[in-house]
């Protein structure tokens, strides 16, 4: 069995997706939800499931390994980075590496890096005047959104949007997308490739 821990620090919307797709998986279980935000929504979707939280300081984070401790405690294979906003230590991606994912609301490596994230992201493609945005799906490394991508989905940006509903239709995208391509990485299935 596979155990995965969800990293997030906001709603939480991306992570309860995939406790949901992995829910009565026959290889594949989430194993605990972690947070640097104690009053994120993200930490009441996952007491709905009875999952293990660990939430954590900025100090813990980055000074200590007590964080390395408790996946090592909980069997944890992989990492889920589901709108998880702090840059991952380097004791972490050594640990699991080439075993954290994340996903990106914008076709890297455009529209990526430090501060990129949220409406910020599709307020910026549509100030380009992009004609199609999406999703990313990579590998964790040392640097804010340069690991190896492994999934691309698109979709159009059209003239009337605003920030919100370009957000909406990308959502549908890491809704689609994620668990799945989440389930190859870690089953060892992971074909690259872009999809339109």
């Amino acid at each position: 069995m596979h155990k995965l821990a969800i990293f997030a620090s906001g709603s939480g919307t991306n992570a309860e997706n995939i406790i949901e797709y992995f829910r009565n998986h026959r290889r594949i279980q989430i194993a605990c939800v972690c947070s640097n935000r104690p009053d994120a929504p993200v930490i009441q979707r996952a007491k709905k499931f009875e999952l293990s939280i660990l939430t954590f300081s900025y100090e813990e984070f980055y000074k200590t390994h007590n964080i390395l401790d408790y996946l090592e405690r909980h069997d944890v294979s992989w990492i889920i980075l589901a709108g998880f906003l702090w840059l991952v230590p380097e004791y972490l991606i050594h640990a699991f590496e080439n075993r954290i994912l994340n996903i990106h609301p914008a076709l890297l490596p455009k529209y990526g890096g430090k501060g990129m994230y949220g409406e910020r992201v599709h307020k910026a493609v549509l100030e380009n005047h992009e004609k199609q945005s999406g999703i990313t799906i990579h590998i964790v490394d040392r640097e804010y959104d340069r690991g190896k991508i492994v999934f691309q989905a698109t979709c159009p940006v059209l003239p009337e949007d605003s920030p919100e509903s370009l957000a909406a239709r990308v959502h549908r995208l890491e809704y689609e997308h994620y668990p799945r391509i989440i389930e190859q990485a870690v089953s060892g299935e992971l074909h690259t490739g872009l999809h339109c």
